[in-house]
């Protein structure tokens, strides 16, 4: 008798903590859930975030190029006004300062290696030394804006 009253007193101990014990766990799942659906809402306000800046950019790229459209356009009809010597005297101007430039990196290529023969180096390693990825960037950069640019006014009009 004593044996049932401790175990009657046990189980009903034991069944009253269980539904505590599941809300406990369900709470936890709760809290759990709530912080992963936070987790996400944050990542989705960075990736709509980064779709507003994208499309921001966008925006600003399109109205960069039709701000130097208008300029070459204006540019074009203000030396077509100031008559042909100034349309021709403005066509020359980028040709001539690349030319320039090309002209006097020449020269100073050409210096460069008949210093260095001066002063002894073998032919081939002057010559292999004087020549840089630097300088082959440089001349990238000039064929690409030349040959690109065209390629790009023609598609323009």
């Amino acid at each position: 008798m004593i044996l049932t009253t401790l175990f009657g007193g046990l189980m009903g101990g034991v069944f009253r903590l269980v539904p505590e014990l599941l809300k406990y766990f369900d709470k936890k799942e709760d809290r759990s859930h709530e912080l992963r659906m936070l987790s996400q809402e944050l990542e989705f306000a960075k990736l709509k975030g980064e779709f507003a800046a994208r499309e921001t950019q966008a925006t600003l790229s399109m109205a960069e190029l039709s701000t130097m459209a208008e300029a070459f356009k204006e540019q074009s009809e203000t030396a077509k006004a100031a008559g042909w010597f100034v349309a021709a005297l403005s066509a020359l101007v980028r040709p001539l300062v690349t030319y320039s430039f090309c002209i006097a990196y020449f020269a100073v290529k050409v210096a460069s290696f008949l210093i260095a023969m001066q002063q002894g180096g073998a032919w081939t390693t002057v010559l292999l030394n004087l020549w840089s990825s630097d300088d082959m960037g440089l001349l990238t950069m000039i064929l690409t804006f030349w040959f690109v640019g065209r390629v790009w006014e023609r598609g323009t009009k």
